[in-house]
């Protein structure tokens, strides 16, 4: 490799591994559940770095990349909680004795669903805060977590902490610059876009020796400590965190995104092919406020970004200035997807003897699930997979619902079982959870557009992208199209390279911001709808029926709710 060739480095920090790019190397992080409460999930900072410097080094050597060359790097990472005293060693977040003393255990991650009650608080005070989180304060965001633990944990114990999100803290674990991103900040930490932090909402909740005077220690951010994505943190690397990574002390640091919009970075600016054709025409920065990223993986992201701010009932934002200064954003989601996915196979009786039969077709799980929709199929007469599950009815939150309903409280249910425990059911099962998280994404984009969004393309990323079967069912479902990247594992580590990129040039405004977006992110291909007028009826009675589960869950739990107080 010459070495007058700049390289740019994008980590990112997923749920269950920590990745460079530039070649693709990744690392397995550690999450600590609690056999006695399925809520909690728990990580390392240290792991996650150990993982990470692992990772950069592999990448230097398999490239053949002079360590010099690199010219800057970017982070991208879960939307997770990090405690950590201020000289940034890690405080445990364990509840128990320990938590508050120091202790590898200390990111509370973003599935974590311990603070149920603090979250239930915090959305009972009709706080401008709400305004921006689409009504309603999920359990998984940065402050109901931060009121956990400040009401189990001693004061003094408490008063040396401070609060990151996971993005955040490794810029500043890798600058020693405690400068914070908009993104972060903005997105999972209550901080209002274009006003700041809101001392009366800190103070009416419990939390108000965080205000500190208004120097906001503990959280950062404060009189302009936070920046747009890209911009350059600190003076760069550190010697410390460059000696651990196999790097050059002060190469350039952007400033982070939480994983989603790193993915919605590296993808929503992409020329696609159909039918074998690359689209001639460069899209334009305007052309991203109809294009909805979705990054599919353990759960699911949706990002848009607008001109101006557009405030949707049970979707997060607006966000001002998250990855484009000026730009608003919003954020729709999913708690349960791909994870949702393993449990419903993982949990059926005929899981071993699907596994016995892939091992001795020498096939993954899901292509001989497939197999078998295909075999059904034919057996029954019928034209597609839908209208073979016609009859059964799927609705997803097994983990609550993050959008647009943003309930946590919402539970999964399935209509129409029979007493069938066969590795068919099986089979129909899985198309039905495809389908169901089908249905739920049109359920966001129709709130989205309701509100004032103009969303007229999908671009997807994450592991779901491997999946065909969800990708169609996503356009047709949708009713519009659907544009697949190059590599369905890269593009959100791509969209954290392109920090490093934005960062070293200096970038600071958004059209160059997009120049290089468009430079950087490989075409992709348009999956276009294609269903059928009579599965195009199926699909729209599934929907009114998966929105009258809604509404049918609601009203029940009301008359529980009344018979029992």
């Amino acid at each position: 490799m010459s070495c007058d060739t700049p390289y740019f480095i994008g980590i990112d920090i997923g749920t269950g591994s920590a990745r460079a790019f530039k070649a693709s190397s990744t690392k397995d992080t550690i999450t600590w559940r609690d056999q006695h409460d399925y809520r909690i999930f728990e990580q390392s900072t240290n792991n996650i770095w150990e993982q990470i410097c692992t990772a950069v080094k592999e990448i230097l050597k398999q490239s053949n990349v002079p360590a010099t060359a690199v010219k800057g790097l970017g982070f991208d990472a879960t939307c997770s909680l990090v405690v950590s005293d201020f000289d940034g060693n890690p405080i445990t977040v364990t509840k128990g004795s320990g938590i508050g003393n120091h202790g590898d255990r200390n990111v509370i991650l973003w599935a974590d669903h311990r603070a149920e009650k603090e979250a239930e608080l915090i959305n009972s005070t009709g706080s401008i805060v709400l305004n921006y989180v689409g009504g309603t304060m999920s359990l998984e965001m940065e402050v109901p977590k931060i009121l956990w633990l400040r009401k189990r944990m001693d004061p003094a114990l408490f008063a040396r902490c401070q609060f990151f999100d996971l993005p955040d803290f490794f810029t500043y674990k890798a600058t020693g610059d405690n400068t914070r991103s908009f993104c972060s900040v903005t997105c999972k930490c209550s901080y209002v876009p274009d006003k700041g932090w809101q001392p009366d909402f800190f103070e009416r909740i419990g939390l108000g020796e965080l205000v500190d005077g208004g120097n906001w220690k503990h959280m950062g951010a404060a009189r302009g400590q936070v920046q747009t994505a890209g911009s350059p943190v600190g003076r760069g690397l550190s010697r410390k965190a460059a000696e651990e990574l196999g790097l050059v002390e002060g190469t350039t640091v952007g400033s982070g995104l939480i994983d989603g919009y790193a993915g919605w970075m590296g993808t929503i600016a992409a020329r696609y092919t159909e039918n074998g054709q690359l689209s001639h025409v460069l899209p334009s920065l305007d052309e991203s406020r109809h294009r909805l990223a979705i990054v599919a993986g353990t759960s699911t992201g949706h990002i848009v970004q607008s001109r101006d701010g557009v405030f949707v009932k049970g979707v997060w934002g607006p966000y001002r200035d998250t990855a484009f200064p000026g730009w608003w954003m919003n954020e729709g989601g999913q708690s349960s997807t791909g994870q949702l996915i393993d449990f419903i196979i993982t949990t059926h009786t005929a899981y071993p003897e699907l596994k016995e039969r892939a091992k001795q077709e020498g096939k993954c799980i899901h292509t001989v699930l497939l197999d078998i929709l295909e075999k059904l199929r034919h057996e029954n007469n019928v034209d597609t997979y839908t209208e073979l599950t016609k009859d059964v009815h799927f609705y997803p939150d097994f983990h609550g619902n993050r959008s647009p309903i943003a309930d946590p409280r919402m539970r999964g249910s399935i209509v129409g079982l029979e007493l069938d425990s066969s590795i068919a059911d099986l089979a129909r099962k899985y198309y039905l959870t495809l389908e169901a998280i089908a249905l739920q994404t049109r359920h966001i984009i129709d709130a989205l557009n309701t509100a004032g969004h103009d969303i007229t393309s999908l671009y997807l990323s994450g592991g779901q992208v491997k999946n065909e079967v969800i990708m169609q069912l996503f356009a047709d479902t949708c009713g519009i199209p659907v544009i697949l990247p190059k590599s369905y594992s890269e593009a959100v580590v791509l969209g954290a390279a392109m920090l490093g990129r934005i960062a070293a040039e200096g970038v600071k405004d958004g059209e160059d911001m997009w120049k290089i977006m468009v430079e950087m992110t490989p075409a992709g291909t348009l999956v276009a709808p294609g269903a059928s007028s009579t599965v195009k009826k199926l699909l729209d009675a599934k929907y009114n029926i998966f929105l009258e589960m809604i509404d049918i869950q609601r009203r029940w739990r009301r008359q529980i709710e009344e018979a029992t107080y």
